[in-house]
C-alpha cells in the first residue's frame, strides 16, 4: 500500500491498527476537512483482498465514513458557506447551482459514485448552499458510495491486486466512462419518463 497510494504514516499506522475503522477515518477526513484522492477506494481493494470474507464490512465503513465526513462539511456550507463555495467551485459555480436544484438526488448521486479526479466537494458544498433536503442528501451519497465501494471490492476479490493498478493508472478514463455510462442513463430515463406525458 505504501508503494501505490500516497498517505502520510501517520495514518498508515492508524489504518493497519484500526482496520476498517482506519478506513472509516480516512474516508471521514477525505470527504471533510482534507484531500485524499483515490486513498479511500486503494484502502477498501487492499483490504478486501487480504481478507474477502470481511469485504462488505470495509465497504460498509468506507461508505459511512464518507457520509459522516459529507454529512459535517453539508452542514457548514448550510450554515452559510456560499462564498468558500464560489471559490471552490470559481467560473462554473452558476452552472452547478442550476444543477443542484433541478436534480437534487442526481447531483449528489452521480459525483459520489464517480472515482477520482472527478471533483466531488464542490457538489457537497452546493448541496448545503442551495438547502438540497437532507434525507434526500443522505440517501443519495449512501446510495452512490456504497455502489462504488462495493462493485471496488467486488472486483479487488475477483481480481486482486491487477483491479488496483488498473484503477491508478486510468482513473480519468474510468471516471469519464462511468460519468459518460450515468449521463446517458439519466437522459435516458427522462426520455423515456416525459413520453408519454408529450403524446398526450
Amino acid at each position: 500500500m505504501q508503494q501505490t497510494v500516497k498517505m502520510p504514516r501517520w495514518l498508515q499506522r492508524l489504518v493497519a491498527l484500526l482496520g476498517g475503522g482506519g478506513i472509516f477515518l480516512v474516508a471521514f477526513l477525505d470527504s471533510s476537512v482534507l484531500s485524499f484522492p483515490f486513498v479511500t477506494d486503494a484502502l477498501v481493494i487492499e483490504s478486501s483482498i487480504q481478507r474477502p470474507a470481511r469485504m462488505p464490512y470495509y465497504c460498509a465503513m468506507a461508505a459511512v465514513g464518507s457520509l459522516a465526513g459529507c454529512v459535517w462539511l453539508y452542514l457548514l456550507a448550510k450554515k452559510g458557506g456560499e462564498a468558500f463555495y464560489r471559490r471552490r467551485a470559481g467560473h462554473g459555480a452558476d452552472r452547478v447551482r442550476g444543477w443542484v436544484q433541478r436534480n437534487a438526488f442526481v447531483s449528489t448521486f452521480i459525483p459520489a459514485i464517480l472515482p477520482p479526479p472527478f471533483p466531488f466537494k464542490v457538489f457537497v458544498l452546493a448541496d448545503g448552499v442551495f438547502q438540497v433536503p437532507l434525507r434526500t442528501f443522505v440517501l443519495a451519497l449512501l446510495v452512490g458510495r456504497g455502489l462504488r465501494y462495493f462493485v471496488e471490492g467486488m472486483l479487488a476479490v475477483r481480481y486482486g491486486r491487477v483491479i488496483l493498478r488498473f484503477a491508478m493508472s486510468h482513473e480519468t478514463m474510468l471516471a469519464a466512462t462511468v460519468f459518460l455510462t450515468l449521463a446517458i442513463l439519466y437522459v435516458a430515463g427522462r426520455w423515456m419518463s416525459s413520453g408519454p406525458r408529450a403524446n398526450l
